[in-house]
């Protein structure tokens, strides 16, 4: 069996070796098209022995995805990007898993990895685990100028592969990305998958309201069975939430009373429903009172379901444990609060801070 590892690479130098060095021992060989760096990109893939090709930019990266898989000839493909590190695999058990699921589905399947993405929200590193399609069959290709799909019918698989992703942390693509998808959502009018996109990619650029126009678009369009509907929803949430409106709210009441029966496994959504009864009481609370018990029981759903892939890091332990700990400290339940803050400060640090003040 032959796998090789495929990439398309500009300017990657910060990141790039690391990238290669914790791949190669899982890859035979290492393909990549090279969109025009001017820094040491190429020095660096050619000193692990990568294959790189000269490829010239023509604004979708579908396309260049699909250039750097013309020029393996492996069996399976993994898709890395630079800014992506594989935790320790071996090869003897990735290949068992790719026999495994060949017995059982053919040729014709798609592995994910999973993926652990990092950011900074108000100086501190937030994190979130995700399933991604990244191991292909010979034979497969990519569609989409931007945030690019695998074009095929079988099903995605979970590989045992974990990466983290580290570029959020020193770039931030939201402009760039914009002017992508406007093409994007001119070329594919009817797939809401852009519209979700342009949505989240608008509210990451700190225009959250310019975002509630895109995130009605997919809301009112796309399917509950889509890869992306819960994730969606909880943007739009946080987009509601944070247009400051009366109006906002009440959409936002709309949205979270429509989904709550088909948001039961998702701690992400029950966590935004507490920062979304506690915004809706203290607008108005004598209009509102009636909620205020939801702000408790969204936060101890959110710890009954716990963390799971998908998700923000935090949602289903401790930073729901902290909200809960915060509430039963402003409502007088001390011992709550401190069994609360006790639970989430081994993972979160502001939560020791309220316990010693709390204790002391």
């Amino acid at each position: 069996m032959k796998i090789n590892l495929v990439m398309i690479v500009k300017n990657e130098e910060r990141s790039l070796e690391q990238c290669l060095e914790q791949a190669r021992g899982l890859v035979d060989e290492i393909v990549i098209a090279d969109t025009g760096s001017t820094d040491r990109s190429v020095e660096i893939a050619r000193k692990y022995g990568a294959k790189v090709w000269e490829y010239e930019w023509k604004d979708d990266f579908a396309a260049a995805r699909n250039f750097a898989l013309r020029h393996s000839d492996a069996e399976w493909n993994l898709i890395l990007d630079a800014d992506e590190y594989l935790l320790p695999c071996s090869r003897g058990k990735l290949e068992r898993q790719i026999y495994d699921y060949s017995a059982r589905y053919g040729g014709r399947w798609i592995g994910s990895l999973l993926r652990r993405d990092f950011w900074k929200e108000e100086e501190r590193k937030e994190s979130s685990l995700t399933y991604l399609p990244r191991l292909l069959p010979r034979g497969a290709c990519y569609f989409g100028i931007i945030h690019e799909q695998p074009e095929e019918t079988g099903p995605f698989l979970k590989l045992p592969l974990e990466a983290e992703h580290d570029g959020y942390l020193y770039t931030d693509k939201s402009r760039r990305n914009l002017e992508y998808l406007k093409k994007a959502v001119r070329y594919y009018p009817e797939d809401m998958y852009y519209r979700f996109q342009m949505a989240v990619t608008l509210r990451n650029a700190n225009m959250s309201q310019e975002s509630l126009f895109w995130f009605r678009e997919f809301y009112n369009n796309a399917s509950r069975k889509s890869g992306y509907w819960s994730e969606g929803v909880v943007s739009y949430l946080y987009a509601l939430l944070e247009s400051g409106t009366q109006s906002g709210l009440s959409e936002a009441f709309a949205v979270v009373k429509r989904e709550q029966p088909y948001m039961q496994d998702q701690a992400d959504f029950w966590f935004v429903c507490g920062l979304f009864y506690m915004k809706l009481v203290l607008s108005d609370v004598s209009l509102y009172i009636e909620f205020l018990p939801r702000i408790e029981d969204s936060f101890l759903e959110c710890l009954r379901i716990g963390e799971r892939p998908g998700g923000v890091t935090g949602t289903g332990s401790f930073k729901a444990a902290y909200n809960l700990a915060l509430w039963y400290e402003v409502s007088g339940q001390t011992e709550k609060a401190v069994k609360y803050y006790k639970d989430a400060a081994a993972s979160f640090e502001p939560a020791g801070e309220r316990l010693k003040k709390l204790i002391f």
